[in-house]
Order: C-alpha cells, then sequence, then structure tokens
C-alpha cells in the first residue's frame, strides 16, 4: 500500500473514527484501525465490539492495499506534525511508515484478517433527517440517560418511529426526557406499518459519539434501524452500533397527565438562581427546596455545615402556599436544552413529579421527581 496526502486530509477521518477506540484493550487488534486504500480512496475503521466507526477520505492512491495501525500513536502523530505537510504513507514489512520532509515514523502492524468485520449485512429500514435536527434531538434528551445502571436498558436512549415522527426518550429512573421531531421521512422502498411503532434502545456510547460527529448542516443524513443494529450514514462517515436488547419502560405513564398549577418564569432568571443556590446544596443530594407564594418563587438550599442560600424570583402563578423539593442538577440540565424565553413548570403537589417544557409546545418535555429534604 502506498499514497500520498495532505497532513489535515487524512487527520480528518482518523479524528472522527478514534473515538470508538478503546485505550484498553482485551483484544490487541481492536486498538488499531484499518486502513483500505484503493481507487483514490483511504478508508479508516475503527471498533470496539459494540460499535463500528467508517470514515473515509479521498487520496493520491499509488498502490492499493490495506493494514492495520496502532490508533491513537497515529492520531498523535497527525497531531503533532505542521500543517500543511505532505505525507508518504506506505507499508513495508509488517510496518507503516509515514514520511514528510526531515520527519519519518515506523509504526507496527497486525495481520488485516485479524480485524473483526462488524458492519453486518442485515437489512435495516431507512429514513432521512436532517443533521442538526438529530444533533438537536439527541442533545435535548441526552443527558438524562442512566450511566452504569444495572437495569441495562436504561443505559441508552430510546428511539421510537411513528408515522412522520422522530421521537427521543431518555431516563434514569430519577428524571425522564423526551423531545419530539417531525420531519423524518421513508425512503421510497420503505413502508413501516403506522399500527405499531418502531422502537430500538441506541446505547449509551453509540449515542455520545453521534452528538460529536453530527454537525450543524442542513444535509439530509440517513438513519437505518435494524432488529440488532443501527446505522447513521453522514457525509463521509458511517456508524453501525449494535442495539440494546431490552424492553425500554412504558414512559407515558410517567408524565403528569393533569396538573394542578401552571408556572411561567423567565428561564435564565432561574437558572442563574439555581446556579447561586446550588453553591450551599449538600453536595451528595444536591437538593434544592422551591417554595411558591402568589407571584414568587422561593429557592432555598441548606448543606451539613448549616450553610444556606435563598434567591427570590418573580413568576406568573397563583400557587397560595407549595414547597417541594427537587435536586438541583436535574432542574438545571432540564432547563439548558430549554430553547424559549420562559419556561413553564407544571406542579400538582409536593409528592407529585413536575413537568418541565416550553410554553407554547410539548415537543420538548422533562419529568423530574420530587426530593424530600
Amino acid at each position: 500500500m502506498k499514497l500520498i496526502m495532505q497532513r489535515e486530509a487524512l487527520l480528518q477521518p482518523l479524528s472522527k473514527v478514534v473515538g470508538v477506540v478503546e485505550r484498553r484493550q482485551t483484544i490487541p487488534v481492536l486498538a488499531n484501525f484499518l486502513l483500505q486504500a484503493e481507487d483514490g480512496v483511504l478508508s479508516c475503521t475503527g471498533t470496539d465490539m459494540e460499535m463500528v466507526l467508517r470514515a473515509t477520505q479521498t487520496a493520491e492512491v499509488a498502490s492499493p492495499g490495506s493494514v492495520t495501525a496502532p490508533a491513537r500513536k497515529l492520531v498523535d502523530i497527525c497531531r503533532a506534525l505542521p500543517d500543511g505537510c505532505s505525507l508518504n504513507i506506505s507499508v513495508s514489512d509488517d510496518q507503516l511508515r509515514i514520511d514528510t520532509g526531515k520527519s519519518h515514523f515506523s509504526l507496527s502492524t497486525l495481520p488485516v484478517d485479524e480485524y473483526p468485520d462488524m458492519e453486518k449485512a442485515e437489512e435495516l429500514q431507512n429514513f432521512t433527517v436532517v443533521e442538526k435536527h438529530l444533533h438537536e434531538l439527541l442533545n435535548g434528551v441526552a443527558f438524562a440517560m442512566a450511566n452504569q445502571d444495572v437495569r441495562y436498558y436504561l443505559n441508552g436512549l430510546l428511539l421510537e418511529i411513528h408515522e412522520q415522527r422522530l421521537r427521543a426518550v431518555a431516563t434514569d429512573g430519577h428524571r425522564l426526557a423526551l423531545a419530539d421531531h417531525n420531519d423524518l421521512q421513508a425512503e421510497a422502498d420503505v413502508s413501516p406499518s403506522s399500527d405499531e411503532d418502531m422502537r430500538v434502545i441506541v446505547p449509551r456510547k453509540a449515542v455520545m459519539e453521534l452528538l460529536r460527529l453530527l454537525e450543524d448542516s442542513d444535509e439530509r443524513i440517513t438513519i437505518g434501524f435494524g432488529r440488532n443494529h443501527m446505522q447513521v450514514q453522514m457525509p463521509g462517515l458511517i456508524m453501525t452500533s449494535k442495539l440494546i436488547d431490552g424492553r425500554f419502560p412504558e414512559y407515558q405513564a410517567v408524565i403528569p397527565p393533569a396538573n394542578d398549577h401552571q408556572v411561567k418564569v423567565d428561564k435564565q432568571t432561574l437558572r442563574t438562581a439555581l446556579h447561586r443556590a446550588a453553591i450551599l446544596s449538600n453536595e451528595k443530594f444536591r437538593g434544592v427546596r422551591l417554595e411558591f407564594t402568589p407571584g414568587k418563587i422561593r429557592i432555598i438550599a441548606h448543606n451539613p455545615q448549616h450553610e444556606e442560600a435563598v434567591e427570590d424570583i418573580d413568576a406568573e402563578h397563583q400557587i397560595e402556599s407549595l414547597s417541594i423539593g427537587f435536586n438541583v442538577t436535574y432542574l438545571m440540565d432540564a432547563l439548558a436544552v430549554i430553547k424559549t424565553a420562559d419556561v413553564l413548570l407544571l406542579l400538582r403537589d409536593a409528592n407529585s413529579s413536575c413537568l418541565i417544557r416550553e410554553p407554547d409546545s410539548d415537543e420538548c418535555q422533562h419529568v423530574i421527581m420530587p426530593l424530600k429534604l
């Protein structure tokens, strides 16, 4: 294999793929990229046996071939080289050589046939969505995913398709985030059933990689769903991930059907007040108490050192008297993805969950369980 590429051209696909490569591997070849050069294109593949990333870039290929090379070292070398330099890349004697100017590098390789083939030929149902809209959808709920929970099906994100709607839902058992997008388009040869929703659970790592890779672009990208895998095709990049085999909780039952009290408040005012109060909250439980009186919200935080923070803000509501505790981090996480200047808090009593959403839309909803303080 012999090819010539500019440093920046090579670094672009390597940087996209390296996120899937774990630093510690039980199988040595998984610490490597699979590099394949042919027909003027360099393909770079990385996998952790659960997810595969494959990025492509045009190159001046003098001799086609394939090789596996240490992923992190290759990326570090490219990052350390000066901008604009031209790289001569070749393979000889089980070594990958990189030559540019007065710099020469030789990396050890492993046999290509040891590299796992994880890109399944499973039949997929494909849809298209605007790239930036998918990023907004995932970003609006990803923070609510569980992390290393024994309920493995919570360590991911539910994607649900019904007709032209794509819905994302995440929960860790203490809070729930839901977001909808209504511009999904099925490919011409796909006719999904409208009688039953298509539901898949995407693993946490795949969600976080997608958030890293998706760009603020108006270009439509393709999402494919199968029985065991999901595939996302972006310009110059394909991500394939295994799905979590489990039953996601019936999240509709968690969303409060009706609320006795509606509170409208300036989002930024509430966020900054919560941020200040959080400084003196209990570091373990992160609890704050919200006390509602007509036209006002009082935010109170305590900690074991007998320190206290009190914040008073104006709000539109007619609650005579209500005191309810919440995890302040959960409140701030939900407010961070609300796009409107004002936010609605829908409440019933001190023992019921709070529903947070935008005033004129229910496309993004957040449910937070109360905290006893």
